[in-house]
Order: C-alpha cells, then structure tokens, then sequence
C-alpha cells in the first residue's frame, strides 16, 4: 500500500499542463547518501568504506545516518559520517557539504539551503 504524505513527496507543477513529477524525500536522501559515498575519506557509519558504492543492505544503514526536510523547493540536509584516520576533518567535511549540495541540485532542480555534517566516528585502520 502507498502512502503519499506531504512530508513524504515533493510536488512539482509542470508549467506546459503535461502533469506533475513528484519526488521523494528518501529520493533526496539517497542522492546526499550516494554523494558522501565518492568522497575521500568518508564513509557512513557501519556501512561501506570511503569511495565505495554501498551495496543493498549498506544503503539501508546509509539512510538512517541521512535527514533531509524538504519545505518548498529549498532543501536542508544532515548527515552523520565516519571519518578515515589520518583525513583532515574540516576539509573532508567541506568536501561532504559540496559533494552533497551539487548533487541534490544538479539531480533534483531543489535548492539546498544548508548541509549540516555531524562526525560520529573515525574509521582506523
């Protein structure tokens, strides 16, 4: 059974009367998930390591690390990560919120108003 909540789908009006194309706010965490994924020396908390795509069950704990609140067409994302030992955190969470904030708009037409990166664990060798 489908459910289809406000909070749950995004709703856009075409503008040529063609319809309506509705994403979903899991949609969106999965582009910001996939997109902490390809950056060097992060990686999701008990998931893949750094650089890797995540597999099908890693996706499922990739999701409970990611939040996005969808209001209108502006984004705001939250990410828990694990960093790599020997990474310089404020550049890698840089490259996070970069990584994130591209793909999200480039994918999705949304505007990404903040990514917020929360550092919950580093990953040693």
């Amino acid at each position: 059974m489908e459910q289809n909540t406000e909070k749950e789908i995004l709703r856009y009006e075409s503008t040529d009367a063609i319809g309506s194309v509705q994403i979903s706010d899991d949609v969106v965490g999965m582009i910001a998930g996939l997109a902490v994924s390809e950056v060097e020396g992060a990686s999701f908390p008990m998931t893949a390591a750094a650089g890797e795509v995540p597999g099908k069950n890693a996706m499922r704990k990739m999701m409970k690390n990611v939040k996005v609140d969808v209001a209108g067409e502006s984004v705001s994302v939250d990410v828990s990560i694990a960093i790599d030992y020997g990474y310089q955190i404020p550049q890698t969470c840089q490259s996070v919120q970069s990584r994130v904030k591209s793909a999200i708009e480039t994918m999705t037409g949304l505007m990404v108003s903040d990514v917020n990166v929360r550092v919950a664990k580093v990953n040693v060798p």
